[in-house]
C-alpha cells in the first residue's frame, strides 16, 4: 500500500462527493471521485485503489451491483454508504462482501475512523504474503518491484495494480515454474479470508493477463494448467 492510501468516493451527490473528498484529502488520503458505477469501472480499470466508498442508491447500476462486482474481481475493500432506511439494502450488502457500512447523514470524523479500520484489516490479509529479501523480480520484459509494489516495463512504464493482483503476481514470481492450485494461491496471495471466493482467482488471472500478456487470450507467461491450476513459465531473476 502507498504511503497515501488511494480511496475511489463513488456518490451520485456532489453535494457529498466533493467536501467529502476534501476532508479525505486533507486527512492523509489521496482521493478519486466518480459520480455513478460506470465511471467508478473506469478508474478501477487504470488504477490501483486501495478502498472503495461507495453510494447505494445511485441512478442506473446501483451500488450493491457494484459492490458484487468488486467482490467477484478484484477484492478492494468497500464501505457502503447507506440512508437510514436501506437496513434491507445495509444487509445484503455485506453478503455481497463489503466490509463496513456508514449511514447518512454522517460524521467525517467517523467515516474516516472506519476508513483506516478497514485499511488495517485488509493491510493484516495482505500479509499472508511476504516478499523475499529483494527488491524486485524480473520475468520476460516486466519487473515486479517489492519496496515500491508496482509492475513495470522495460522502459520503466508503471503498470497499476491492486493488492489483490499484485500478491498473486509475487506469489508467482516467488514460485516460478510450479503449478499453483486455486486454493495455493489464495493461501500465497489473500489468505483463507476470501476461500468463499476462490473462483475470484480466475478473474484476477484473467486481469493480470490483460496486463502482462501480448496476447491475453494466447498467454506465455501465466499459463492455465488443466485440471491443475496456473503457472508462471518464464524464468524469473531476483533483482
Amino acid at each position: 500500500m502507498a504511503n497515501e492510501p488511494h480511496i475511489l468516493l463513488v456518490d451520485d451527490e456532489r453535494d457529498i462527493r466533493d467536501p467529502l473528498a476534501a476532508y479525505l484529502g486533507l486527512n492523509g488520503y489521496r482521493v478519486t471521485k466518480a459520480e455513478n458505477a460506470p465511471a467508478a469501472r473506469q478508474v478501477l480499470a487504470a488504477h490501483a485503489i486501495d478502498l472503495i466508498l461507495l453510494d447505494v442508491m445511485m441512478p442506473g447500476e446501483d451500488g450493491l451491483s457494484l459492490t458484487g462486482f468488486v467482490r467477484a474481481t478484484i477484492g478492494t475493500p468497500v464501505i457502503l454508504l447507506t440512508a437510514k432506511a436501506e437496513e434491507t439494502d445495509r444487509i445484503v450488502g455485506l453478503e455481497l462482501g463489503a466490509d463496513d457500512y456508514v449511514t447518512k447523514p454522517f460524521s467525517p470524523r467517523e467515516l474516516a475512523a472506519r476508513i483506516k479500520a478497514v485499511l488495517r484489516r485488509a493491510e493484516g490479509r495482505g500479509k499472508a504474503v511476504h516478499a523475499p529479501d529483494a527488491t524486485g523480480y524480473g520475468f520476460g520484459p516486466w519487473i515486479l518491484k517489492t519496496g515500491e509494489r508496482e509492475l513495470v516495463d522495460q522502459d520503466n512504464v508503471a503498470v497499476p495494480l491492486s493488492t489483490g493482483e499484485f500478491n498473486l503476481l509475487l506469489a508467482f514470481v516467488t514460485h516460478p515454474k510450479r503449478v499453483l492450485t486455486r486454493d495455493q494461491l489464495l493461501d500465497l496471495s489473500q489468505g483463507r479470508e476470501l476461500a468463499a471466493f476462490e473462483r475470484s482467482i480466475d478473474n484476477h488471472i484473467s486481469r493480470l493477463r490483460r496486463k502482462v500478456e501480448v496476447d491475453p487470450s494466447d498467454p506465455k507467461l501465466i499459463k492455465t494448467v488443466w485440471g491443475g491450476g496456473y503457472t508462471l513459465a518464464a524464468d524469473v531473476r531476483r533483482l
